[in-house]
């Protein structure tokens, strides 16, 4: 029997996150759930929005079964679209309309829709991503027949290193993926980093005499602490697409909804969103699900309680530098990245797990020794996990 080997790779052997989340599940039934400390997926555990589900209840005493469950346009209800465009201008001064935005299943089919709508099928166009970055990022390139670059990113504060960059783009350069708030160092890429990484980037279209494009990936633009401003690519660099889902903003990942944005000012916007459509056409990602493209369009500006995320992260990062690890604090996103604590991160992954800690080892994220810890959990779960923590650390002393 003939079959495709790549896709029987895939899915014979799924991510290191999946794995660890597998496994959490059937050890919770073996020890109880409450015994392990489970950092794995980034599964948010604050609830939705009560604007949320009262947008849901609304919808179905009085919207008809056509607009809640029937097809809507294959980009997505025109109505969705226009509260969206709305709601990025008085946001970010875009200037989109809503036949620049295109409704998807999540961040994923949209960099999906977009990495195809890119790149050339023949292949040999490289995307540039940032280390330390998302690891379906690789599969999602390379499914589109593009080639993954990684940049390294300057040591101890994970900004991008801007002379790695430039080093890193050469006539090949097709797509360049921004992630901030970061996943999966939970770092807030400054504006400084953006304006330079920008710069660079119109510099080198200039001397290719070709686009370049930059894609955000920003399904945790929402999710910052302290005020800190994550900027918005649009407004640095004309050739740039917005992938966004709601599926952290407004704690929804099993719904699958997002979508992409086009910038007006890029080169040839209307054909590229035509080539947005056509991706998606070509991958079968059309028609987003329809309740939850009416019930998007409701809860725009609503927006769930990260002070308990907040509250996770100074716990985790206050008792375990106490302990000895080493972190960068992170500015968004529910996620700390902590240096092992020995150069093999996945032994060290296998230490943690004799103390029923399970946390990502991220050799797989694009840099060596260090894991990530997804504190999207309950408060129970970080308390109950913080002596383990501990004794580990002290086991590593020894």
């Amino acid at each position: 029997m003939k079959y495709n080997e790549k896709m029987y790779g895939l899915g014979s052997k799924r991510s290191i996150i999946r794995e660890i989340f597998e496994y959490s599940k059937a050890r919770a039934k073996e020890i109880g759930a409450e015994n392990v400390y489970d950092f794995s997926l980034g599964n948010p555990s604050v609830p939705a929005p009560n604007d949320v589900n009262d947008a849901i209840r609304e919808l179905l005493d009085t919207e008809s079964s056509v607009l809640l469950h029937g097809y809507t346009s294959a980009q997505g209800d025109l109505g969705v679209r226009t509260a969206i465009s709305n709601n990025i201008n008085e946001r970010f001064g875009a200037e989109i309309n809503p036949n620049l935005i295109y409704m998807t299943c999540g961040a994923a089919a949209s960099l999906s829709i977009c990495l195809k709508a890119v790149f050339d099928e023949k292949g040999g166009e490289e995307c540039i991503v940032f280390a330390p970055f998302f690891t379906e990022y690789r599969v999602f390139i390379e499914n589109a027949g593009g080639k993954i670059v990684v940049s390294k990113p300057q040591e101890k504060t994970f900004q991008v290193d801007i002379a790695d960059f430039e080093s890193k783009i050469s006539e090949n350069t097709k797509a360049v993926i921004v992630n901030s708030p970061n996943n999966p160092s939970g770092v807030v890429y400054s504006e400084e980093t953006i304006k330079a990484l920008c710069e660079v980037l119109n510099r080198k279209q200039k001397e290719y005499g070709k686009v370049i494009y930059l894609i955000a990936d920003e399904p945790y633009r929402e999710l910052v602490y302290s005020g800190v401003d994550v900027p918005y690519l649009m407004n640095y660099y004309d050739n740039t697409l917005v992938c966004y889902s709601y599926s952290k903003s407004l704690s929804l990942p099993g719904e699958r909804i997002g979508y992409i944005a086009v910038n007006p000012k890029m080169q040839d916007a209307e054909k590229i969103y035509l080539c947005v459509c056509g991706a998606g056409r070509s991958l079968g990602y059309v028609c987003a699900p329809s309740l939850f493209q009416q019930v998007i369009k409701r809860c725009l500006n609503a927006k769930v309680n990260i002070e308990a995320y907040k509250e996770n992260r100074d716990l985790l990062y206050d008792n375990l530098t106490e302990y000895g690890y080493e972190c960068v604090k992170p500015d968004g996103a529910f996620y700390l990245f902590v240096k092992a604590l020995e150069p093999d991160a996945y032994k060290f992954y296998e230490a943690a797990k004799k103390h029923e800690i399970l946390v990502v080892p991220c050799d797989d994220f694009g840099v060596n020794g260090y894991v990530r810890i997804a504190y999207c959990t309950s408060k129970e779960t970080v308390l109950g996990a913080l002596p383990a923590f501990k004794a580990l650390a002290e086991e590593y002393k020894k």
